[in-house]
């Protein structure tokens, strides 16, 4: 069977499932008049934002097209300029096709939250089913658009190295769209909250917030287009770096080419009959119902691969790895809730300490998040060996299949991202649902309702935060091989020695480790300090407001909503391209000084710091929230309590690090890992030492 073929029509599949959800969920009611206006303010904001987002990165992306044509992947009076030329191609494809699967995301989320919150005036169930098919939208628009565009890649060209280019376009945009997104949502929430919630004493959605409006445009270009484009990266980078090697050991396009295309197509096949047969029955737990979807498309994609392995005489070794890759995603996964679900101890802990202050709230809630790295660290550990003591003895004298099946974990991991996507976008929408039922007076039990929705999307964005950075931490063990391996043609083609390895006692990896190690670091802070400005310029905007329009506070008055988007757009977008950069440009550094040898230690050190980091930051700050909603939910003395105010500001600091930092580290881990396979060639004809 042509998998490539196969991969083409499971994509075409995805999307006319997207289309088809998408029509059914602009069917469904879309709420009284003020409903409407008011989810049209959060579409208009969203819309605003993104397009002057991809405005500015796609002046970026033309820069960097022109320097991939001029030097990659050799100077193009060293190499092939028609080999430039499809790279940059390859590049320019890459961003266009990420940027297109968040925009049509964001869409679907910005039509279906007031549809959302207008179902919960009706049942839980209804409810529960727009806000998770407007997120389906998402997941399958994404993967669809992730395999067909490495899928034509390959089959176009014949060369697997593109999809590394094509790779970057979609990790450089999501970044980009993360870092942005994540400034814009994390300004206005924080803005929003520390106003109202601690000054004020208002509810979190009142119409009379000024950054009310900016805090729902927020959830949607953060959560929603950045995440997506998040994942978007996470997916095609397991693909490029599976592919990479397996070109290696098939000495061209072969058997292990085609094994990656089919567990990816499956793994695609698998999501769309999860959505598909998506339902929630009267009266359950809207996360155990999230949760019952994953164990599903797990179960699926096991079946279809196995089937697959055996019918098609792909390896089992390989498949051992996969399902590795996936079971240990799934634990992770599991692992994430316990920490931050408020049904659990650690949430309710903290909640606890709250009652003595924030600085309680604070200590508790960074230890548990620093204890909740371990299991997924020992998680993503396990995968990285177990699959390389599987697949060794497949060829004892190439290290080249055990990185493979790394890379197949990796895959397998990421194989169910249709699925895992849908449940993340899900989160947004419902986050949007809540605000609207507040903000348009549609009644207490639509309230309660979307309270309900809320919360089990809280805790799965938390679970899917860690799936993703975990993935991620797969894939760029994967990329240091797929890195290893272009280093070598480079080093073969010009008759030098090749690397087995990066030997940590070798001066030039570690100068390399230690340099890599600090970025993610540098990274956060960036990122974070941005939030901080902006929020400040937004807090003082709130106060003038308050202060200048008469009646406001009695609510007698509307508050310039559009002047609150317009500080996180500006802020937004001031921020964001400083933090990508600095990272591209520490890789260039230490590439040109040290060689490949110094860039090998300074992947392995970019990657240990930056998922201890990502999941410190994603895990702790899930926790926050959580436990400031369990004080919400009426315990410890509910709101307006000590300890509501106290986990209010827990929450405050959690923001940044769970919606901004935390996911766009491993973003950051992906993209130099792939500028430095993509300039190994440079590195080898340029360094210093």
């Amino acid at each position: 069977m042509d998998w490539f073929v196969v991969s083409v029509v499971v994509s075409l599949l995805s999307f006319a499932t997207a289309a088809w959800l998408y029509l059914w969920v602009s069917k469904q009611n879309p709420g009284t008049k003020k409903t409407q206006e008011i989810g049209a303010l959060i579409r208009e904001g969203a819309n605003v934002f993104l397009a002057r987002e991809y405005r500015l990165l796609a002046y970026f992306v033309l820069v960097v097209a022109a320097l991939i044509l001029l030097f990659l992947p050799q100077p193009i009076w060293h190499g092939e300029p028609k080999r430039n030329l499809l790279m940059a191609a390859a590049y320019i494809a890459g961003s266009v096709f990420s940027g297109f699967a968040g925009k049509i995301g964001m869409n679907i989320a910005t039509i279906a939250n007031s549809r959302t919150a207008t179902a919960a005036t009706e049942s839980m169930e209804n409810s529960f089913m727009i806000g998770f098919r407007g997120g389906a939208v998402m997941g399958m628009a994404v993967v669809g658009a992730s395999l067909l565009g490495v899928t034509g890649i390959t089959m176009l060209t014949g060369d697997v190295a593109l999809t590394l280019g094509f790779s970057f376009g979609a990790s450089s945009l999501a970044l980009f769209a993360k870092a942005g997104g994540g400034i814009f949502t994390k300004t206005a929430d924080i803005a929003a909250d520390l106003v109202g919630k601690v000054e004020l004493g208002i509810p979190e959605d009142d119409p009379r917030n000024p950054a009310v409006i900016a805090d729902n445009v927020g959830d949607n270009v953060g959560d929603v287009a950045g995440m997506g484009a998040d994942l978007f990266d996470s997916h095609v980078a397991s693909l490029s770096a599976a592919l990479v090697l397996a070109v290696v050991l098939d000495r061209g396009i072969g058997k292990f080419t085609q094994m990656v295309f089919c567990y990816a197509a499956s793994g695609l096949l698998s999501s769309i009959i999860g959505v598909l047969v998506a339902r929630i029955s009267k009266g359950a737990d809207p996360t155990a119902a999230l949760n019952k979807l994953t164990y599903i498309t797990t179960a699926v994609f096991v079946g279809i691969t196995a089937i697959a392995t055996a019918v098609f005489g792909f390896s089992w070794h390989y498949w051992a790895a996969a399902m590795l890759g996936l079971g240990v995603g799934v634990i992770i996964g599991i692992a994430t809730d316990y920490f931050t679900n408020d049904l659990r101890k650690p949430v309710q802990q903290v909640a606890s300490a709250s009652q003595s202050g924030p600085a309680f709230t604070m200590i508790s809630g960074m230890s548990y998040g620093f204890l909740s790295v371990f299991p997924a660290l020992i998680g993503i550990a396990v995968s990285a060996l177990g699959a390389f003591v599987i697949t060794n003895g497949v060829d004892p004298t190439s290290i080249t299949d055990a990185l493979f099946g790394i890379s197949m974990a990796a895959v397998g991991m990421l194989s169910i991202v249709g699925m895992i996507i849908s449940n993340d976008a899900y989160g947004p929408i419902v986050d949007n649902a809540r605000g609207l039922v507040e903000m348009a007076d549609l009644g207490d039990e639509a309230l309660e309702i979307t309270d309900a929705l809320d919360s089990a999307g809280n805790t799965v964005k938390a679970i899917t935060k860690g799936f993703a950075i975990s993935a991620a931490g797969l894939t760029v063990i994967a990329l240091l091989g797929a890195f290893l391996s272009e280093a070598n043609e480079v080093l073969l083609a010009k008759g030098m020695e090749l690397i087995q390895g990066f030997d940590i006692m070798n001066p030039l990896v570690f100068f390399g480790l230690i340099v890599g190690s600090a970025v993610p670091a540098v990274f956060s802070a960036m990122l974070m300090l941005g939030v901080n400005r902006n929020a400040e310029r937004m807090v003082a905007e709130i106060h003038r407001q308050f202060e200048e329009i008469p009646g406001l506070k009695g609510g007698h008055a509307k508050p310039d909503y559009a002047r609150c988007i317009d500080i996180a757009t500006t802020g937004a977008l001031r921020e964001l391209i400083p933090a990508g950069l600095m990272a591209i440009l520490v890789t260039l550094v230490v590439g040109f000084i040290g060689g490949v040898t110094a860039i090998g230690g300074f992947l392995a050190g970019n990657i240990v710091s930056g998922l201890l980091l990502a999941l410190f930051m994603s895990n702790s700050g899930g926790l926050w929230d959580n436990a400031k909603k369990y004080v919400e939910a009426g315990n410890l003395g509910g709101k307006g309590s000590v300890a509501h105010k106290a986990a209010v500001v827990g929450d405050t600091v959690g923001d940044p690090f769970k919606d901004t930092a935390g996911p766009s580290i491993n973003t950051q881990i992906t993209v130099v890992s792939l500028v430095s396979s993509l300039t190994a060639g440079l590195f080898i004809l340029f360094s210093i030492f």
